[in-house]
């Protein structure tokens, strides 16, 4: 980066950071007149460094940071929708962008860098937050990111397939997330809050140093008891907190797997000083774009967006659908390229043994070939229960699905979510599953009329 630096510097730039080969670089192309701090590794100080330049602003703030494989962006909505509910001043930041008391900012990384990050914080402490929850990443924790954030709480999710290309196995993975939990990780939060549901968020317990834990299965300090789900997607449940007291509580999120999010944030809520009952009607009203987001014109069946792109979350949000449809259920979605190669025929496994319908597209392929990462995801559907059908325009992909639909039937659009551009040689083009969707739907809904 040393040859950027005099355009960084004419552009504002009033200190650099680098390492003895950026001093090198910087000292062939000429002397900069700013302060140039060298470090033999200028990610691991950028964080620190970064915090103190915006005056330390998470040791003014409670910061709730939570991370897992799925689940964040969900629990970090229900976490800001139980402040706001009990009256407090909440800041949100994650995969869906930025929120400062319930008004939407900007979107970007899931967790931004050190120095954003930090000028974040310090603008939501100038704007009168007084709690951040945010999405805390493995790329995040792994590259340093939240150094020099001050977690008040760090919350686990879950751990399942993703994000192989970055980290080499599913061990290096979970060592990411146990940055924020492990007492001997400077950037671990001073209390934790782990859902232990499956292996790792009960391994994560253990790491831990006396950790809340939260289950929607089985035995832990959190519990759930009468889960009642209606056909309108709404459930209610009471959760048991540590000292066996019931709180009844009610989501507009269907399936188990968000009865679990919804109780990792009641007790997140709770460490923070928020009851449950304070949360109640904030978590009773949460809605969380991109995830099960019914698009409605009138069709006779039910038409859902959702951002499941790993083998688990699809395999969660079909089998959600597959209980609570007494119709067929189709699903469209592709895989993302230059990212695990590992999960597609994974995903097309598990998207053809819960559907009925299955139409393979593309999704975000980047630089690679589009139809190369469809025939993986081909070569997991092959042979199992579901019709599978290949079609690599997105938007005709959703059109067949549309068409295909009939009464009480469920169609899910997967994979993009909240996403507002579609990504393909270097280029992003507007396109948002839920205007596709609904372009789709109003375009069948007059065929229907005029027929």
């Amino acid at each position: 980066g040393g040859r950027y630096v005099a355009d960084a510097v004419s552009r504002g730039a009033v200190a650099v950071l680098t390492d003895a080969a950026g001093v090198a670089e910087i000292a062939a192309r000429g002397a900069v007149d700013v302060p140039v701090l060298v470090h033999p590794e200028p990610r691991a100080v950028l964080g620190e460094l970064a915090s103190a330049v915006y005056g330390r602003p998470s040791e003014k703030l409670r910061v709730v940071g939570v991370t897992g494989t799925s689940g964040k962006t969900t629990t970090t909505y229900l976490v800001e929708a139980g402040l706001r509910s009990a009256g407090r001043v909440a800041g949100l930041i994650g995969t869906v962008g930025v929120r400062i008391d319930g008004h939407q900012q900007s979107g970007g990384l899931t967790t931004p860098e050190a120095p954003d990050l930090q000028a974040l914080l310090a603008t939501m402490l100038e704007r009168g937050v007084d709690t951040v929850v945010m999405e805390v990443s493995s790329h995040a924790l792994a590259l340093g990111r939240v150094d020099g954030v001050s977690f008040a709480v760090g919350g686990f999710t879950n751990l399942s397939r993703d994000h192989l290309d970055f980290h080499p196995t599913m061990e290096d993975y979970f060592e990411a997330k146990a940055r924020l939990f492990d007492p001997a990780s400077p950037a671990h939060a001073a209390l934790s809050v782990i859902c232990v549901d499956d292996d790792w968020g009960r391994a994560m317990a253990a790491r831990a140093d006396r950790p809340v834990t939260v289950s929607a299965t089985g035995p832990a300090d959190w519990t759930v008891e009468q889960i009642r789900s209606g056909g309108d997607g709404v459930q209610d449940f009471l959760a048991v907190d540590p000292t066996g007291v019931h709180h009844g509580l009610e989501i507009g999120l269907p399936g188990r797997y968000n009865v679990a999010n919804c109780l990792l944030a009641v007790a997140l809520l709770d460490a923070v000083g928020v009851s449950p009952e304070q949360a109640a009607p904030g978590l009773r009203d949460a809605t969380v774009p991109g995830r099960l987001e019914a698009v409605n014109r009138g069709q006779p069946f039910l038409a859902l967006v959702d951002y499941a792109h790993k083998p688990g979350a699809l395999q969660a949000v079909l089998r959600t659908l597959r209980e609570q449809t007494a119709g067929r259920l189709a699903v469209v979605f592709g895989a993302g390229g230059n990212r695990d190669r590992g999960k597609r025929e994974p995903m097309g496994r598990v998207a053809a043994e819960l559907a009925d319908l299955v139409v393979v597209t593309d999704d975000n392929p980047r630089d690679e070939d589009p139809a190369l990462i469809r025939a993986a995801i081909l070569a997991g559907a092959a042979g199992r229960r579901a019709e599978v059908v290949e079609i690599g325009d997105r938007r005709a992909a959703i059109e067949h699905a549309v068409a295909w639909g009939r009464p009480g039937d469920v169609v899910l659009i997967a994979g993009k979510g909240h996403e507002a551009g579609q990504t393909s040689g270097g280029q992003t083009r507007p396109f948002d599953d839920r205007d596709e969707l609904a372009a789709a739907l109003e375009a069948w809904g007059t065929q229907e009329v005029q027929r």
